[in-house]
């Protein structure tokens, strides 16, 4: 087949969850025999037509029109102040990308795409144009929604755009059975979802790959000694992902297990927050924030360095960064109320088990859930090696991109089956009209 991949974040620009997904997924869309070209968007300094490892890439050049849009737009979006910015450069890369596929691609190079794709509401503006101008299937990757990302206090233009985006697609794809419910709840066309889990690649997340040396100066790095237990958080800093309520959980923690710090690995609007906690709690000195976006070879090591990965997120509809960490054979504390899907990833009970569920709003159940780890390290390590095991058989981007890659096929042949009909259906005419003459 060939791809059409719309995603507004892909390397070497990186912001999160979504972008290491393209990352990963187009390279193992293009490994199984397939031909992906990726839109996105261009900060102003790379290239706007390249091939890179197989995938072929066009970002377009931005321009500023921040100032136009509140002229004759919704209330709303005249509202989203400084961030306008964001808005007209995400709308002027879907309308500038769409616009290559279909006059420049398919109407002038003549080239044959089978599927469409884009990647929440950031490129659903380019699904609807291509539904507009061409016979091509258009599929919604819905990673997550406007109303969980603001506990429903988001922007009525991007809800908008998503659920208008999901009425006129040919299939929804999402990342979990909790967010195709939360989904279904809000009224989205049910028979147009499929659930398909991220990924995770285990060879690279390996803990054999990083030595012994590396991973002890890291530890000294954040003034970890051999005695005390490092505790991880990797994430956006953002409320969504509970952060500050671990912060709060620290007291506890600290009370029963004194020898154990909490290293915070990421940026976002909560960083003075988190930081100012902390000290009011008096516990500056056991919280160490580095507050920045590292690269992944950086970010493997600081899984490898540390003894338990804490993730409380109170709406995370899929979250790769526990498969990280279970690749790398951690024992993890994840939040499970609400619409988190590390609850589909993280098994809490029996035989199988690699970590604790609990409640990431509440910092005395994450607390408890910390200690819960804490209190039996040799059991700690067995959750560990679960969970790596659970990674190798259900959470590998070969997995995600196969499955994926079936939904896309479905498509295909109900179109091939559609053409069938259509001659089938003329030959008969043709036979009537000959027999009647």
């Amino acid at each position: 087949m060939r791809i059409g991949f719309f995603v507004w974040e892909y390397p070497p620009k990186l912001v999160g969850g979504l972008g290491t997904y393209a990352d990963y997924i187009t390279r193992e869309f293009v490994g199984l025999g397939h031909d992906v070209t990726v839109f996105t968007l261009n900060p102003g300094n790379l290239k706007t037509r390249e091939v890179f490892k197989g995938v072929e890439i066009h970002r377009p050049m931005i321009a500023d029109a921040s100032n136009v849009f509140p002229m004759f737009v919704t209330e709303d979006l005249k509202r989203w102040g400084t961030n306008i910015r964001f808005f007209n450069d995400l709308f002027i890369y879907n309308i500038l990308s769409a616009t290559k596929l279909i006059n420049q691609l398919i109407k002038k190079e003549k080239c044959r795409f089978d599927i469409v794709c884009v990647h929440d509401w950031l490129s659903s503006i380019s699904g609807i144009m291509a539904k507009n101008e061409t016979k091509v299937p258009v599929v919604f990757h819905v990673h997550s929604t406007e109303f969980g990302r603001s506990g429903g206090q988001g922007s009525a233009v991007v809800s908008h755009l998503e659920r208008a985006t999901a009425d006129v697609v040919d299939r929804i794809i999402t990342v979990s059975e909790v967010m195709m419910e939360d989904l279904t709840r809000r009224g989205w066309p049910k028979p147009k979802i499929s659930v398909v889990w991220n990924g995770v690649d285990p060879n690279r997340y390996d803990p054999k790959r990083c030595s012994e040396e590396d991973v002890k100066k890291l530890r000294e790095k954040y003034g970890v000694q051999e005695d005390e237990c490092f505790l991880f958080f990797l994430g956006r800093l953002t409320w969504v992902k509970g952060v500050r309520n671990l912060v709060q959980a620290m007291p506890m923690i600290l009370e029963k297990y004194p020898k154990t710090k909490l290293v915070i690995l990421g940026k976002g609007e909560q960083q003075r927050d988190v930081t100012e906690t902390a000290r009011r709690l008096g516990i500056g000195d056991r919280v160490i924030c580095n507050f920045e976006f590292v690269p992944e070879e950086e970010r493997i090591l600081h899984y490898a360095a540390a003894d338990i990965c804490i993730f409380p997120s109170t709406y995370e509809p899929f979250g790769i960064v526990s498969l990280e960490a279970m690749s790398m054979e951690k024992p993890i504390v994840v939040g499970a109320h609400g619409v988190v899907g590390f609850k589909e990833q993280v098994i809490s009970s029996g035989p199988d088990q690699n970590g604790i569920h609990v409640n990431g709003g509440d910092a005395a159940d994450i607390a408890w859930g910390v200690k819960q780890v804490l209190k039996d390290p040799e059991k700690a390590q067995k959750w560990g090696r679960k969970g790596r095991e659970r990674v190798q058989r259900y959470f590998t981007w070969k997995k995600a991109a196969e499955q994926t890659l079936q939904i896309y096929q479905t498509l295909q042949d109900n179109i091939d089956v559609t053409a069938d009909e259509a001659i089938e259906d003329y030959s008969k005419k043709r036979l009537i009209s000959k027999v009647e003459s």
